[in-house]
């Protein structure tokens, strides 16, 4: 493996996606700097990625919280040059809108909205003086449209999605590439897979009828890549049998 000396932070380092953009970057050579709410859960992770000749490091982060944000960003830059910041925080409830509460909504705006802008305004900081690097946001269907029972997750959605598309187009003249990732389908977790089996009464799925995480995180791994004349911002990823 060569070592770049670079880091690339994930903000909401989770099980699936986070996991699997996490392996990627670091068998590209960066050390990544990993960020959940109970940084404990990443010592597997962190373990697996140095077995195979990486370089990770797990922080315990409340991306909510301004100063930890800044505080994370700050460390992984003292690690090496910030490259790549990445935020893939989830809030993905539903709730009926009868039953949304005034701090179910405001909590999941903090962590899908707020907490994006609060990542992104950070990297920033760090990266424009420098002139370079790649701030990447996760989206979901919930950012093109809201569905029942999604109220609160599709309105902080689709706000991440705007501060997103104003990001590119104040940073990207200043060599930063911002994109906005749609995730538009289901991504073969536990928690997925558990509702189609409520659903269907089976556990019976096709193949590559979910995405496979590691193919999402490749997609992040080739937009980091682009070359500057060809950016993307938003790209929507689904796999091939999505019909709807």
């Amino acid at each position: 493996m060569t070592t770049t000396p670079a880091t690339v932070a994930i903000v909401g380092a989770g099980d699936y996606i986070g996991a699997a953009i996490a392996r990627r970057f670091a068998a590209g050579g960066y050390t990544v700097v990993l960020g959940r709410r109970n940084g404990d859960k990443l010592a597997p992770l962190v373990d697996e990625i140095a077995a195979a000749g990486g370089r990770a490091i797990g922080r315990s982060l409340d991306a909510r919280r301004e100063d930890e944000v800044a505080a994370f960003l700050d460390a992984a830059d003292a690690e090496a040059p910030l490259a790549a910041c990445i935020f893939n925080v989830g809030g993905n409830v539903r709730f009926p809108i009868r039953d949304t509460t005034e701090r179910v909504f405001r909590k999941v705006w903090e962590m899908a909205c707020y907490a994006g802008f609060l990542t992104g305004r950070e990297a920033a900081r760090i990266m424009v003086p420098r002139g370079s690097g790649s701030i990447f946001f996760t989206g979901a269907t919930a950012s093109l449209r809201g569905g029942s029972g999604f109220a609160a997750f599709a309105s902080a959605k689709a706000g991440l999605r705007a501060v997103a598309q104003s990001m590119a187009r104040e940073l990207g003249p200043q060599n930063i590439h911002v994109a906005h990732l749609v995730i538009d389908a289901g991504v073969d977790t536990a928690f997925v897979r558990d509702i189609r089996r409520q659903r269907t009464g089976s556990d019976a799925i096709a193949p590559d009828e979910l995405m496979n995480p590691a193919s999402i995180a490749e997609t992040y791994w080739q937009l980091h890549a682009q070359p500057r004349d060809a950016w993307t911002h938003e790209l929507d990823i689904r796999p091939y049998r999505e019909t709807w």
